[in-house]
């Protein structure tokens, strides 16, 4: 945890900070109301030790304006002899709890103890509020209900994984859910009422992310005006999920490999060896073996994660959950927009079926979402669908009868153009498009000035 004590008294600010420091939290002390107030805004607290003797400033007055900054975090009063009438008025005006002055060594890890069970406390509504906003945002995320035999085999595979305290590396395309099913290992094990606490590794620079990932101390680096702890800690007895792992770079891979193996980590600019008790799930749409085999991802990392490997199917190969998928999608958008809709018009439906979904459920969840709110009639129909999506297979230069076969008597490059045009037809941005292509952005950049597509 994270405290502020405001005290103007030098000596005993000092002295509770040094006895926070003791017990394995970060203290950082202020003499004045103001300066505290101050500190409140421009950063964040998990609690506030503040004295009702401030000079000329009034505690009550301060403690009121704490509360209008940040009233989720607790307060407790420092009061000296005499004064406890005021320390009461200050629990009725919010405070959690008053310390009498000076005191004793155990009476202060009592309530130190107290607030800690409060900041838990307070930490698992969060928990349990996110958990319910996302049960409502990601409930239309359809992952237990299937037919495939192929999807059905990959959540028998992760549900039984989930009892254990194996590490899950979750493999598959962009948008196949790989979130939902880790969020799913995690509520159906042993730590599900215990944190989930996830990390974008692509998200950050190596030096944010690391902190972010394992903590840093003050002035470790170039804006770390004070210690923090990272992602790691925030996980402590729970599941900690590192999305898109095959970016994670080549710098932390040793440390997250020493967290994986030995569960121990240290924060970034500190030498103090830290144990960490925490389930690892990773996911990633990269190739990793192919990541190692180009030294972009050490080998040992790989096999530590590679312990319970799953690949979750892509869109195109669940062919027989699609329209059950998009049908769930359209009654759940239907009931968010308050649209009357019946089901899928037959023509919606044929569409569905011959479009290769490369965005997998992510497309299909946000064409069926736009869709619903553009809608003119009763059902929806294709004309509600984007412009690129309505045409699966977009003719070259309009002219249908031109679509070159595979197999026909046609050159390589002639049969490469059409794919290349038909494939920015119905992705026009350059990022997916040369991924599915299997290219770099600069090489798709050539190919369409070549073919005449600037």
């Amino acid at each position: 945890m994270d405290f502020l004590v405001i005290d103007d008294d030098k000596s005993f600010r000092d002295a509770t900070c040094f006895l926070i420091d003791e017990t394995g939290h970060y203290a950082e002390g202020v003499e004045s109301g103001q300066l505290g107030i101050t500190c409140l805004k421009g950063d964040k607290w998990d609690a506030v030790l503040l004295d009702l003797n401030l000079g000329n400033e009034n505690g009550l007055d301060v403690l009121v304006e704490l509360q209008k900054i940040q009233p989720q975090v607790p307060v407790l009063i420092l009061t000296a002899q005499g004064s406890v009438r005021v320390a009461v008025e200050a629990m009725r005006r919010g405070a959690v709890d008053f310390l009498e002055k000076p005191f004793q060594r155990e009476h202060f890890m009592t309530v130190l103890g107290r607030l800690q069970r409060i900041r838990q406390m307070s930490q698992r509504i969060e928990q349990l509020e996110q958990e319910v906003s996302e049960t409502k945002a990601q409930s239309l995320e359809p992952i237990f209900d299937f037919t495939t035999p192929l999807m059905r085999e990959t959540m028998e595979v992760l549900l039984r994984a989930a009892r254990t305290t194996a590490t899950v590396l979750l493999l598959g395309e962009s948008g196949t859910g790989k979130s939902v099913a880790a969020r799913a290992v995690h509520q159906h094990s042993h730590l599900a009422d215990k944190p989930l606490v996830t990390i974008s590794c692509p998200s950050l620079s190596k030096e944010l992310l690391e902190s972010e990932l394992f903590g840093h101390v003050k002035g470790s680096f170039t804006g770390a005006i004070k210690d923090r702890w990272g992602k790691v800690r925030a996980a402590e007895g729970g599941t900690l999920f590192l999305d898109e792992i095959g970016d994670l770079p080549m710098e932390i891979q040793p440390k997250l490999l020493r967290l994986c193996q030995e569960r121990e980590y240290e924060r970034l600019g500190e030498n103090v060896t830290r144990s960490a008790n925490v389930r690892i799930i990773a996911a990633t749409n990269r190739d990793l073996k192919k990541r190692v085999a180009e030294g972009l991802f050490r080998e040992d990392l790989y096999f530590r994660l590679n312990v319970i490997v799953v690949e979750m199917p892509p869109l195109r190969s669940r062919d027989g959950d699609l329209i059950r998928f998009a049908e769930h999608y359209q009654k759940y958008f239907a009931a968010q927009c308050r649209r009357d809709l019946n089901d899928l018009s037959p023509a919606v439906t044929e569409y569905i079926r011959a479009h290769p979904w490369p965005g997998n459920l992510r497309e299909l969840r946000n064409a069926i979402e736009r869709a619903v709110i553009l809608a003119k009639h009763d059902r929806l129909y294709p004309e509600d669908f984007p412009v690129e999506l309505r045409n699966p297979c977009p003719a070259i230069d309009g002219k249908t009868d031109d679509l070159p076969q595979i197999g026909s008597f046609i050159s390589l490059e002639k049969l490469e153009t059409a794919h290349v045009r038909n494939i920015l037809a119905k992705i026009p941005r350059l990022t997916e498009a040369a991924e599915i292509l299997g290219i770099d952005q600069a090489t798709l950049y050539r190919k369409r000035k070549r073919i005449g597509l600037m």
